[in-house]
């Protein structure tokens, strides 16, 4: 019998099937991290689902909520492929730069319509602010571009246009 235990020293992967008892065998292993014993998991369940479906909501109402923000980094790289010609691929993506939140804006309600409870009011104010900048973008871009009237010769004919500072140009001249 000392053999034996001597062996099972030695290996610490070796099995003893020669205790007869479930709490002798199990009494020198250890419980793995984060193990909780099936009585307690049991009455603890009900409690975990509620405040867990709460976390949810909350969590999902938040990431409703930033998502405008998330196209902020999108939209920049849009306006920056666009460039600031006046062309059609241009214009449409300034068209839709400016269709998409304010159509967001809109539907406001609906879109938080699946989340439930008090605390969306916060939720829903930051994604419309996040729809705000995302249009403060298109308005920037649509300066840029020269498409907004800015200047009082835009609307009266009477006003001289603004003078240009600088001219540029490029190519050959042909003589």
């Amino acid at each position: 019998m000392t053999a034996n235990k001597q062996n099972m020293r030695r290996s610490k992967w070796a099995l003893d099937f020669s205790h007869r008892n479930k709490q002798d065998r199990n009494a020198d292993i250890t419980s793995p991290p984060g193990y909780t014993p099936a009585v307690a998991l049991f009455h603890a369940v009900d409690s975990i689902r509620e405040s867990d479906s709460n976390h949810l909501v909350i969590k999902k109402s938040w990431e409703l909520a930033l998502s405008p923000f998330k196209q902020v980094a999108m939209n920049l790289f849009i306006m920056y492929m666009a460039g600031n010609s006046i062309s059609i691929f241009p214009i449409m993506m300034v068209g839709m730069l400016i269709i998409r939140p304010v159509k967001a804006l809109f539907t406001l309600q609906q879109t938080f319509k699946v989340i439930e409870g008090t605390h969306t009011f916060v939720q829903k104010f930051v994604y419309f602010l996040g729809q705000l900048v995302n249009i403060a973008l298109a308005l920037y871009k649509c300066q840029s571009m020269g498409l907004l009237p800015t200047h009082a010769s835009d609307w009266l004919a009477f006003v001289e246009p603004q003078a240009r500072l600088e001219y540029s140009g490029g190519g050959f001249t042909y003589v």
